[in-house]
């Protein structure tokens, strides 16, 4: 697979992160009811989201509502909506910057400059998967803590909803694009990286012999 192949594999799946990402911040099902002990029969689940929090009745009909104070949630909610909004803001940057420096693409003329470019456009994507493993880190290790604490409530406890997995995939995605966009970059940095040297032909001197100072 040639370096331009690898280079759009790297852009590919970083797309494809990102929307993981928008995605995964819209969905209302950062963490969804706990079906355990008595509590297996209910009429209604409860799905938590950054934005919004869902009551899914047994008929199938669903009510939302969006939280009415910013400043009243708790810190790992808050978190969760900063960081998810400046992933999606950094990787349409990224997005452009990749497509800026891309082989497949003429905006900049190729040379080191350009390689520079494609490098610092990975290097963004990179930093989005981290960026966004923060606040689905912060989410999962407040549920299972919750979970197995017996000072909860059964009705209050909460398992690890969609939304998580989708962000863990996503982050994957961001992280391994950005990974094959910058090896890549590197790879080809180095081999235009090094200079060609050229020997001036050997020409023969009257007696037929080869001049000595025509040899390098």
């Amino acid at each position: 697979m040639t370096s331009a192949a690898v280079e759009i594999l790297g852009l590919g799946l970083g797309i494809l992160g990102w929307v993981g990402v928008i995605v995964a911040c819209g969905l209302p099902m950062w963490q969804v009811s706990a079906f355990i002990g008595g509590n297996i029969v209910v009429a209604q689940t409860i799905w938590e989201g950054l934005w919004m929090s869902c009551a899914v009745q047994s008929t199938g009909q669903m009510q939302c509502k969006v939280y009415d104070s910013i400043l009243a949630l708790p810190p790992e909610v808050q978190a969760g909506r900063a960081l998810t909004v400046i992933v999606a803001l950094l990787g349409l940057v990224a997005l452009l910057v990749t497509v800026v420096g891309a082989q497949c693409t003429n905006c900049i003329r190729p040379g080191k400059m350009k390689s520079r470019i494609v490098i610092a456009g990975g290097a963004v994507y990179i930093l989005c998967g981290v960026l966004v493993l923060i606040p689905l880190c912060w989410f999962a290790n407040i549920v299972i803590s919750d979970f197995y604490d017996p000072s909860v409530p059964s009705s209050k406890k909460r398992e690890m909803g969609a939304a998580l997995y989708i962000g863990w995939a996503a982050t994957a995605l961001l992280l391994f694009g950005g990974c094959l966009i910058c090896c890549c970059s590197c790879s080809q940095r180095d081999e235009t990286s090094f200079p060609v040297k050229y020997s001036a032909p050997r020409r023969p001197t009257s007696n037929g012999e080869y001049d000595k100072k025509n040899y390098v």
